[in-house]
């Protein structure tokens, strides 16, 4: 099987969250989306809650801004990490991104973009 990449600027980076859709914490490297800005959702879902310790997350939604980024953290997964993932981001859509880097990676955005 072969790794994919994803990109988080939320709650995969927090390493409770990782173990608990991972089984262990996964190091990554500093990237950004450009031309992308992040707002505040609220969560309803408990599992989600539980994971991650809030009810409030990030969403990520393109800009009209080309100015505009949002920082993250690009890491690679195995491809059933990235199944576990979903499962997790219920309230999001994955979509592939250029990224800062150059690199083309999955994110959980806004669903309605």
């Amino acid at each position: 099987m072969q790794d994919v990449f994803l990109f988080s600027y939320g709650t995969l980076r927090q390493a409770e969250v990782q173990l608990a859709l991972f089984g262990r914490e996964v190091a990554g490297t500093p990237d950004a989306m450009l031309g992308w800005r992040q707002r505040m959702i609220e969560i309803t879902d408990p599992e989600v809650i539980a994971k991650s310790g809030t009810r409030w997350h990030p969403m990520v939604e393109p800009s009209d801004c080309a100015e505009d980024a949002v920082e993250g953290t690009l890491f690679r997964i195995t491809p059933q990490d990235l199944a576990n993932a979903d499962a997790y981001e219920v309230d999001y859509v994955r979509r592939e991104v250029r990224l800062r880097s150059g690199v083309t990676a999955y994110v959980y955005g806004d669903p309605e973009t």
